[in-house]
């Protein structure tokens, strides 16, 4: 057997690549969120990368390389969204076997991009003669391909790309001038330099690794104070998931703590999770509505000398014949009408029904399951010298999304507001995994995130990414708390924007497709030139 990359395996039967690599990828699941405390490992996910690399140097054909490509793949989005079956079995009302199919399904679907990336690399590998370098570039080439077409191809699903495990990882700084996937990239790179160094030269995989130590160094944009302090008042609700849509328990209990928690809050932002009201506005009971609202001084009916204080809530809207939206209201005092943010990326089968999949969802019960998409890059709610940016549930993993907001630095947000409902996937390590992903969000914009949610991780996160306040998951409670915007606002002049937030807000991640599309080409152009 041809040795690449000059490491020979210690051992090598016929199983023993695929159970590496089967083990590799669930180490790589495990780097996004320990499921006992939800931390993060960067180092964790690099290496397990790196040991997918290893194994491609050995595949010795292009088939068995894309073979053991896709069973990393496979573990690895298998092992992080595992619990997209308590959806569709605990609470859609699938039957369990067709939920774990569901879930293998889709995690074999979108493996299919890292198995024809191995492949590619493989084949490249065998027919080139390719230097470290080149090697390096040319695996971060191919598996950021991968990444971004997962990320964007049939609306989407990026949750648990590989470098959200470096939200406390060494390459945690790159974020603001990259971004995610950026940020993966460069990680991919080291991995695969690490492996396809000459057999004998330790020296420079000791090298390797003080690179890794030092990627920490890298200096992060800091942003001045956008205004004062804002005292915020994040609500968890904690209503069962199986019982949140039924008329006779989780809308009288929803409804009654909610309504309380907003009317006698004192905070200056009260902020209530993703459908934290059930109902369309007009289907509340009588006064509810115009108790919120002159609660806040909204319109003309508000009591005097109401408070300065503003609220966002979570709450569908729209009706049968132009169809609803997932929204985000926001009540200030002196305002006639009210700020309204709709939610844009919708989930498949959880807010919009592909075509020709009305049959699947038929089998689950799963209420609120065909919204209409809000516009992209909608303007924030101004409150307090702050520009809050809402986005609702898994929005945050869309940064290239988020960063049109960016395009006029003037009137950039000062401060992310996601408002989510994870209940639907239990009390499981989906729970840090979107606590992970928003902190990423904070560090690429340089931007803090607050966080309100039905039963986790409600969370304030600063500018730099760390949790400075948290509610216990499933629970329920108020988190009060302070959160201070970033970003330098039109008078103050200047950008105090990310380098990142500066280049995504007008180019998207259109850079990062150009630069994985070239090395493909030239290897092409490589392969035809060696015939």
């Amino acid at each position: 057997m041809t040795v690449l990359g000059g490491l020979r395996p210690p051992f090598w039967g016929r199983w023993a690549p695929a159970a590496c690599s089967a083990l590799a990828g669930g180490a790589q699941a495990l780097a996004l969120a320990w499921p006992w405390g939800g931390q993060a490992s960067g180092t964790l996910q690099a290496l397990s990368l790196a040991v997918l690399v290893f194994l491609l140097h050995h595949a010795g054909s292009a088939r068995r390389g894309a073979w053991l490509g896709g069973l990393f793949a496979l573990c690895w989005l298998a092992g992080t969204f595992w619990w997209l079956y308590i959806s569709m079995a605990v609470y859609g009302g699938l039957e369990a076997p067709l939920a774990v199919l569901a879930v293998l399904g889709l995690a074999a679907f979108l493996g299919t991009y890292y198995t024809v990336a191995a492949g590619l690399y493989v084949r490249w590998r065998l027919r080139l003669s390719l230097g470290p370098l080149a090697s390096a570039g040319l695996f971060a080439a191919l598996w950021t391909l991968a990444e971004l077409l997962r990320g964007h191809w049939f609306t989407g699903f990026p949750w648990g790309a590989g470098a959200y495990a470096q939200v406390d990882g060494a390459a945690r700084w790159l974020a603001p001038w990259v971004g995610v996937y950026g940020t993966g990239a460069v990680v991919a790179a080291w991995a695969a330099a690490l492996v396809a160094l000459p057999r004998h030269q330790w020296g420079g995989r000791a090298g390797m690794l003080v690179i890794w130590a030092c990627l920490s160094w890298v200096p992060a944009p800091e942003q001045a104070a956008s205004s004062a302090p804002l005292e915020v008042s994040l609500l968890q609700g904690n209503i069962p998931q199986d019982e949140k849509f039924q008329a006779g328990s989780g809308v009288p209990m929803a409804l009654a703590w909610y309504r309380a928690q907003l009317m006698a809050n004192q905070a200056s932002l009260v902020v209530a999770p993703e459908t934290a009201l059930p109902l369309l506005p007009e289907q509340l009971p009588a006064g509810y509505w115009d108790g919120l609202l002159q609660r806040y001084g909204v319109g003309p009916g508000a009591a005097e000398g109401a408070p300065t204080q503003a609220a966002l809530i979570g709450v569908p809207l729209g009706n049968q014949r132009e169809g609803y939206t997932n929204s985000v209201l926001g009540l200030m005092p002196g305002e006639s009408r009210l700020y309204a943010y709709d939610k844009h990326h919708l989930v498949p089968f959880g807010e919009f029904i592909p075509p020709m999949f009305h049959w699947f969802v038929a089998l689950m019960d799963m209420p609120l399951g065909d919204f209409n998409a809000g516009a992209v890059g909608q303007a924030s709610m101004s409150w307090q010298g702050q520009r809050l940016a809402p986005n609702i549930c898994y929005e945050d993993l869309f940064g290239e999304e988020l960063g049109l907001r960016f395009r006029d630095p003037a009137r950039a947000p000062t401060v992310f507001v996601n408002v989510s409902n994870i209940g639907w996937f239990g009390d499981s390590v989906a729970i840090d995994q979107h606590l992970n992903i928003s902190r990423l969000r904070a560090l690429e914009f340089a931007r803090p995130m607050v966080r309100a949610t039905n039963t986790g991780a409600t969370a304030i996160i600063d500018h730099q990414g760390r949790v400075t306040a948290q509610l216990p998951p499933v629970s329920r409670g108020v988190l009060q708390g302070v959160v201070q915007g970033r970003g330098l606002s039109a008078d103050q002049g200047g950008w105090g924007i990310t380098p990142y937030a500066w280049w995504v807000s007008r180019l998207g991640l259109a850079p990062l497709w150009l630069l994985g599309l070239a090395a493909l080409g030239w290897a092409r152009w490589q392969e035809r030139r060696t015939r």
